[in-house]
C-alpha cells in the first residue's frame, strides 16, 4: 500500500502540481505588482491591529461577537505552519533531494506568498457570521463565489481529512520519534499523553485554540530561531560554501548527479508547501475568523506568515543540517537528522532541545490543524454528534495512529492528501482572484488618499454584493 501511494504521489507532484503551483504564484505576483515584496512594511504594521480596530463598518449584529484579532488569527495559522515541516520536513527534503531542495523551498515561498495573499483575502471577503465569531475559508468562497456546491463540499471533505486527520498523524509521529531519540520514551506512552491533552484542548473551540497558539507560537519560534542563529553566526565563515552547495545542487550542476534535479525540485516544493501552506487552502480558514476593516489586511498578514515560516525558520534548520555535513548519512532522516545535526553543534543537549522544541511546535500544529477540520465540518453539517466524532478522531485516534505508524507511511499519506487539496483550492482562487485584485487596488488607493485604516463595504463589489453578508 505504501508503495502504491508513493507511486501516485510521484505522478501527481512530478507531472502536475509543481508546475501549476509555480505558474499560479507567478501569475498572482504579476497581477498584484509584487504585493509580497512591496507591502512588507504594511504587513508588520497590521500585526499590531487590535481585535476591535476598524470594526465600525460591521453591523450591530457583530457587537456581541468574541472578536479574533489579526495577531491571533496570524498566530493560529503560524502554529500550523511552524512545526514539523520546519524541523523534520526540511531534514527529509535534504536527505532525499539533497541540499538543492532548500533552494526550491525558497522559490516556492517567495512566489507562493502572493498565492497566500489571494486565498486569505478571499477567505475574509466571503466569510460568514457564526454563533460567536466569524467562519470561512475555501469551502465558503467556492460556494458563495463560484456557486459550486459540489466543489465546496469536496474541498471541505479534503481539508478535514488532510489537516484534521492525516497531518495530525505526522505531527504525532514526529513528536514520538523525537522523544524516543532523546529520552528513549515509548511511542505508545507519548502518543497516549498527546491524545489526552489534545482532546482536552480541542473541545474548547477556536477561542481556546487562539489563546494557546498566541502564547506558544512566539515562545517556541523565537527560542528556536535564536539558538539556530547563534549556531549560524558561530560558523559564519562556512555560510558562503553552504550557499554555493545549495545553488549547485538546486540546478543539478554536481558532476554525475544532474539527473537527480527532478527529485531535488519535487522534495523542495513538497516540503516547502507542507511547511508554509501557500495555496493549500488552509490559512484562509483562520484568516476568515479575524475582525478587520478590510479583507486585504488579513491577506497581507497571512502572506507574512509564509516568509516567517520558510525564509526564517526553515532556512535556520537547513543551515544547521548542512553545516553539520550529516545530511549524506543514509541512516539519518526526518527529525533524527535534525537532532543529530544540532547535537554536532551544541553537544548532547541537542537532541533534548529538539525534542522539547518539536513538542511545542508540533503540538500547537495539532490543535491548529484540528480547527481547520472543525471549520469545514461546520460547513458540511450542523450536527453536534458528527463534530464530536471528528474531535475524537482528530485529537485522539489519529494522534495514536501517528505515534505507532512508520515515518514513511504517514508522510506518503500526507503528501497525497496535500496534492488533492491544493489542486482543488487552486481551481477556486484562480477563478476568484479578480476580486482580490480589485480589493488590493482599493486598499492601495485609500492608503494613497491618506486613510490610515482602509475600510470595505460590500456595495463596492455590486456583482457579488448579495454574497458578502458580513460586509454591510
Amino acid at each position: 500500500m505504501n508503495d502504491l501511494i508513493s507511486t501516485i504521489n510521484e505522478a501527481l507532484w512530478g507531472y502536475v502540481l509543481i508546475g501549476t503551483l509555480v505558474a499560479c504564484g507567478l501569475w498572482f505576483t504579476w497581477k498584484t505588482k509584487g504585493v509580497q515584496f512591496r507591502m512588507v512594511g504594511e504587513m508588520f504594521r497590521l500585526l499590531t491591529d487590535s481585535a476591535t480596530s476598524g470594526t465600525k463598518n460591521l453591523s450591530d449584529a457583530d457587537e456581541g461577537h468574541k472578536h479574533i484579532s489579526s495577531f491571533q488569527a496570524f498566530a493560529v495559522s503560524v502554529a500550523t505552519r511552524v512545526g514539523t515541516g520546519n524541523l523534520a520536513g526540511v531534514a527529509t527534503a535534504i536527505a532525499i533531494g539533497g541540499p538543492g531542495a532548500v533552494f526550491w523551498m525558497w522559490v516556492i515561498a517567495l512566489i507562493g506568498s502572493a498565492t497566500a495573499f489571494i486565498e486569505s483575502t478571499l477567505g475574509q471577503l466571503f466569510k460568514q457570521r457564526h454563533k460567536d465569531s466569524f467562519i470561512g475559508g475555501p469551502a465558503y468562497y467556492i460556494k458563495n463565489g463560484l456557486h459550486s456546491k459540489w466543489l465546496s463540499m469536496l474541498f471541505a471533505v479534503l481539508i478535514t481529512i488532510t489537516f484534521g486527520l492525516s497531518y495530525n498523524s505526522i505531527q504525532s509521529n514526529t513528536i514520538c520519534g523525537a522523544m524516543h531519540e532523546a529520552f528513549g520514551w515509548s511511542p505508545l506512552v507519548v502518543g497516549t499523553i498527546l491524545a489526552v491533552t489534545a482532546l482536552a484542548i480541542v473541545f474548547g473551540g477556536i477561542h481556546r485554540i487562539a489563546n494557546v497558539s498566541a502564547l506558544l507560537v512566539p515562545v517556541m519560534a523565537i527560542g528556536y530561531f535564536i539558538l539556530t542563529v547563534v549556531i549560524i553566526i558561530t560558523n559564519i565563515e562556512l555560510i558562503p560554501h553552504v550557499l554555493k552547495v545549495i545553488v549547485i545542487s538546486a540546478l543539478g550542476l554536481e558532476q554525475g548527479v544532474g539527473g537527480a534535479i527532478g527529485a531535488t525540485i519535487m522534495n523542495g516544493v513538497k516540503r516547502g508547501l507542507f511547511s508554509n501552506e501557500a495555496g493549500e487552502g488552509s490559512a484562509p480558514n483562520v484568516a476568515a475568523t479575524a475582525t478587520v476593516s478590510h479583507p486585504v489586511k488579513q491577506g497581507l498578514i497571512q502572506a507574512l506568515g509564509v516568509f516567517t515560516d520558510t525564509l526564517l525558520v526553515c532556512s535556520c534548520t537547513a543551515f544547521v543540517i548542512l553545516l553539520s555535513g550529516l545530511y549524506s548519512v543514509p541512516e539519518l532522516n526526518g527529525i533524527a537528522l535534525t537532532q543529530a545535526a544540532l547535537s554536532s553543534e551544541i553537544g548532547s543537549f541537542g537532541p533534548t532541545f529538539i525534542a522539547i522544541a518539536i513538542l511545542l511546535f508540533a503540538f500547537s500544529s495539532i490543535i491548529g490543524n484540528y480547527y481547520y477540520g472543525e471549520a469545514n465540518i461546520r460547513f458540511m453539517t450542523s450536527s453536534q454528534p458528527v463534530l464530536t466524532i471528528y474531535r475524537i478522531f482528530s485529537g485522539g485516534v489519529v494522534v495514536m495512529f501517528g505515534a505507532l505508524a512508520s515515518l514513511e507511511i504517514v508522510w506518503n499519506i500526507g503528501d497525497l492528501c496535500m496534492a488533492l487539496l491544493t489542486a482543488c483550492n487552486l481551481v477556486a482562487i484562480v477563478s476568484l482572484g479578480k476580486y482580490a485584485f480589485l480589493l488590493l487596488d482599493d486598499y492601495r488607493q485609500q492608503k494613497r488618499n491618506g486613510i490610515k485604516e482602509p475600510t470595505f463595504h460590500r456595495s463596492q463589489l455590486p456583482e457579488i454584493e448579495k454574497d458578502l453578508s458580513c460586509w454591510d
